[in-house]
């Protein structure tokens, strides 16, 4: 018997049961099992669940009885077996309830489909909450049976789940009315909202509703509130709670006006009310899948009257742009990271992409064309395609993906009954799963292979449905039935964020037109390349300088080779061109910047000496010194190219790109130096002076900006035996013809060499000898300008002078023993003076970014002044740099770890709003930009949310108050 039990498990193994030991446990406890049978129920998705289940139910039925009902009626033992080899939950459903094995039989099975009247007829039986968890569960049953039987399409399944939700909303409606003894004042009706108000519900999801009351003639209003509360609140307790009979569903009221924070039943005015005024674009999106559910028909007949023409105009909204890319960011942000590859619903190219751009469609158009305002996802597509607005080849794709991942996400869910919108992992969930989706071969892999098949075309079609028609429509032959008129696309471009919509269709038509190679690429390549677009500030400009590129380049083969085959590189180039202006620029005047997109490598600064390698190359094969120059500038332009673009991108820090930027200028300092030194030179022969250049301010910090001008001070020293006369005007010559060579128009943007932090200011000579700093410093030199000489930097020109002038200065502001009381005070006296008479008239002293509250100046001022006060005793204070003086003095405790972290938070948050402004709009600007739209730039530029311009501000004020604090208490004492 035992080695009989043995080879039985093994031939049910090889039928296909997991657990061939199980199997024949299973199989004794039935009786005597045909064959036919044993074989049939190894050809359902889990056999060894459809045994168990059949086990189970025999028990309380009685296994003859069971036996003899399969082999009585073949229709009735497909169905059952169909059903319990998908769903384990289905099956202890019938063990609980044997003799709703006898439904399987019925000829009302074959209904196609089952009208909602009749659905809310046939849960009028439910007189109890266990009788509707019975009956409920009863009607689940047979949509499963026709569902996997294919008895009913998948669109037709979807509809009769959500019609049972709305019978069985109605039942436990009427349920609560026979318990709450003020039921009569008031009228209710329940909306139904979501996937239920669509008529595509799951198996197992929230179903979404929303509740609206009226008192009837004569009643309280408080009293029928409270009824109409009670009784919303007893309907959503019987679908939702636990008993022997298991549970329904759980009745979801958060899409209702203010959400969780708003009252759970409102009347009808109140509802007008709130979407008139209050209401966010999200909500008149999920408007579009209401209807009515149950209680009062004509009150939710009203409602949608009411609501309805509302949602039309929701793309009309000033905000309607900012509130779509809100919804999109919550999604993404909604998924937990270990689940976001495996997410059907949430993740890439799963549901949500689907029904968001078919939403996103509907909204956009509808408005014009009543045909597109169906609540269900596919049949809105398909009005899609027939009006026009999306390919039919397209169209049709997705219709088929939607379909294959909402049939997959109904299996997930039928076998426990369980809300999931997760692919497992595990290789039996996923062979089941496989075989009941008609994978035989392998069917776990093939399941995995053909989801991810379909996740790809998802993602591909979800831009290319709200773009590529809009290629279309500016085509001289519009092919796959593509019909999108100007003003239909003009809307699109509208809703994308585009000014002007007519500016863009015209470069739409310039890119795309003709049949050239370039023309070709664009056409496929401008669908994701306008998605770009409208996911940054400035898509106008953005699409404008495309256009400009595109044509400036021509045919060139790298820069179409790049588009076409290098996906990132063209999302990057999107990204920049819609995001700054500045860096746009750039790559206007010099285009092959283009390739240095889509490579990391490319997009990290060059190393300091291997910049200045570079420049004194590129100057050292011209003779002529205009030529070098040129060519200096040129290096210039392109690195200013590499930082802006990594910076746009958010691969660099705010203290890289400091360095990255002072690098470049020092370079391009250097090398003007050397040109304009050979072109007096060639004038007037060998220079009788050696030079240097020293850095000052930020520059002479490491700390450059994109607008910053280059402060500098100029020293030379005479040879031995030279005319100090001579040697002076030699050097002032060269200083010129340095500065004009940097300010001369040119490709690059110009840099201003700014020479008055030199003794004297503006009255003094603009270059002076080593010997006459040493004299002024020696007899004149004041404490302020001691303190601009910590961020002094002698590092361009002679290296022997730049050493020299180091030990010059070095006692004067690192004085031994510290900075005098005194000292002190004139600083302190002469910073209140700046904060007074240098902040601009009208300008707002909490939002300056240089001289405001806790801006700039303060956090610079502070730090230095602790260099001035200790650097004698602390040598890691003996720096130019902010920041390294800075932790220097938390090191020392100096300075707490939390006033640093205050000061420092404010340093680098207001450096980079500087360099965002410019990047953005191409020029600063003194104070925190006020406009919404440069808000939105900047906010973008800085990992905000386009729509979170006053969130920046926001955290710009908190940062740099508590800044200021700690600088009231440190720098003023």
């Amino acid at each position: 018997m035992a080695t009989d039990a043995r080879d039985l498990a093994v031939a049910l193994a090889r039928k296909g049961f997991r657990d061939g030991g199980g199997a024949v446990a299973c199989l004794e406890s039935l009786g005597d099992v045909p064959d036919a049978l044993v074989d049939q129920i190894a050809s359902v998705a889990s056999p060894d669940t459809a045994l168990s289940s059949l086990a189970s139910i025999a028990s309380h039925m009685g296994a003859a009885e069971l036996l003899d009902l399969l082999a009585s009626d073949d229709e009735l033992r497909l169905r059952l077996l169909v059903v319990l080899g998908t769903s384990e939950a289905l099956g202890d459903f019938l063990t609980r309830h044997p003799e709703h094995v006898h439904d399987l039989s019925a000829t009302d099975l074959a209904r196609h489909p089952i009208p909602l009247d009749l659905r809310r007829q046939q849960m009028e039986e439910a007189t109890t909450a266990d009788d509707l968890r019975v009956a409920y569960h009863r009607k689940l049953l047979h949509i499963a049976a026709r569902d996997l039987t294919a008895l009913t399409t998948f669109e037709e399944s979807s509809a009769e789940l959500s019609d049972l939700a709305v019978a069985t909303l109605g039942a436990a409606l009427r349920i609560a009315r026979e318990a709450e003894p003020d039921a009569a004042l008031s009228r209710l009706t329940i909306m139904a909202m979501g996937k239920t108000g669509g008529h595509e519900l799951n198996y197992l999801s929230d179903v979404d509703v929303i509740f609206v009351h009226e008192p009837v003639d004569g009643a309280d209003d408080d009293a029928a509130l409270n009824a109409a509360t009670r009784l919303a609140v007893a309907v959503m307790k019987l679908c939702r709670e636990h008993t022997g009979e298991g549970t329904i569903w759980e009745v979801d009221a958060e899409l209702r006006p203010e959400g969780k924070n708003g009252p759970l039943v409102r009347t009808l005015a109140s509802h007008v009310a709130y979407y008139e005024k209050w209401a966010s674009t999200w909500e008149f999106q999920a408007l579009l899948k209401a209807r009515f559910a149950a209680g009062d028909e004509e009150l939710g007949q009203a409602y949608i009257d009411a609501l309805s023409p509302m949602i039309w105009f929701a793309s009309t909204r000033p905000h309607f742009v900012s509130d779509v890319r809100a919804m999109r960011r919550r999604v993404i942000d909604n998924i937990p990271a270990a689940q976001r590859s495996r997410q059907l619903k949430l993740g890439a190219g799963g549901l949500r992409d689907v029904e968001f751009a078919v939403q996103l469609l509907q909204l956009v158009h509808g408005r014009a064309d009543e045909t597109l305002r169906s609540p269900t996802t596919l049949k809105a597509l398909g009005a899609l395609i027939d009006g026009g607005y999306v390919g039919r080849r397209d169209g049709a794709a997705m219709e088929e993906a939607y379909e294959f991942l909402r049939t997959l996400e109904h299996r997930i869910q039928l076998y426990k009954l369980r809300r999931s919108h997760i692919v497992p992992e595990d290789p039996e969930d996923l062979r089941r799963l496989g075989r009941s989706m008609g994978f035989r071969q392998n069917p776990g892999e093939a399941l995995t292979k053909e989801w991810q098949a379909h996740r790809r075309i998802v993602r591909r079609l979800h831009e290319k449905l709200f773009y590529q028609p809009l290629l279309e429509a500016v085509a001289s032959l519009p092919t796959d039935h593509l019909r999108l008129t100007p003003l239909a696309a003009e809307q699109r471009l509208t809703a994308l964020g585009f000014v002007d919509p007519k500016g863009a269709l015209a470069h739409i038509q310039a890119l795309t037109s003709g049949l050239s190679r370039r023309a070709a690429i664009q056409k496929s390549l401008l669908p994701a390349m306008l998605a770009w677009f409208a996911e940054s500030p400035d898509p106008d400009g953005g699409l404008l300088a495309f256009r400009k590129i595109s044509e400036g380049l021509g045919e060139t083969h790298w820069y179409l080779r790049k588009l076409r085959d290098e996906g990132e590189g063209a999302e990057q180039l999107a990204h920049v061109l819609s995001s700054s202006r500045y860096v746009t620029d750039l790559i206007l005047r010099a285009p092959d910047s283009v390739a240095l997109l889509g490579d990391d490598a490319e997009l990290r600064p060059l190393e300091r000496e291997r910049l200045r390698t570079e420049v004194d190359l590129a100057a050292g094969r011209h003779r002529d010194p205009q030529n070098a120059i040129r060519a200096v500038r040129r290096v210039r332009r392109r690195e200013l190219s590499r930082v802006g673009i990594a910076d746009v991108l958010g691969r660099l820090d705010i203290t890289e790109v400091g360095e990255a930027l002072t690098d470049i200028s020092t370079a391009t300092l250097a090398g003007a130096l050397t040109a304009s030194t050979a072109a007096v030179e060639a004038e007037r022969g060998e220079m009788p002076t050696r030079m240097s250049i020293v850095l000052m301010g930020r520059l002479g910090g490491g700390e450059a900006g994109y607008g910053s001008d280059a402060d500098v001070m100029f020293v030379h020293d005479p040879c031995e035996g030279a005319d100090e006369t001579e040697a002076a005007s030699a050097a002032t010559a060269v200083v010129q013809g340095l500065r004009r060579m940097l300010a001369a128009p040119g490709d690059d943007p110009a840099l201003e060499v700014d020479a008055e932090l030199r003794p004297e200011g503006k009255n003094g000579p603009l270059v002076r000898t080593f010997a006459s700093y040493r004299a002024y410093y020696e007899k004149w030199s004041s404490v302020w300008e001691a303190q601009a000489l910590l961020r002094a930097n002698a590092t361009v020109g002679d290296a022997d002078l730049n050493a020299r002038f180091t030990q010059l200065i070095d006692p004067l502001r690192f004085p031994e023993g510290g900075a005098t009381a005194d000292e002190v005070r004139e600083i302190r006296r002469i910073k209140a003076r700046v904060d007074s008479e240098r902040l601009p008239r009208g300008a707002n002293p909490k939002t300056h970014l240089k001289l405001g509250r806790g801006g700039l100046a303060d956090v610079e001022w502070t730090v230095q002044l602790l260099q001035m006060q200790h650097a004698h005793a602390v040598p890691e204070l003996r720096t130019t740099r902010t920041l390294q003086a800075l932790h220097a003095a938390v090191k020392a405790d100096l300075v707490s770890h939390d006033d640093a972290m205050a000061l420092e938070s404010a340093w680098r948050l207001v450096s980079r709003i500087r360099n965002a402004v410019v990047l953005m709009r191409g020029k600063g600007a003194e104070s925190m930009v006020e406009h919404a739209g440069d808000r939105a730039g900047v906010a973008h530029l800085l990992g905000y949310g386009m729509d979170e311009g006053e969130r920046l501000n926001d955290d710009y004020l908190r940062t740099t108050r508590h800044a200021r604090k700690v600088v009231e208490r440190i720098f003023y004492e």
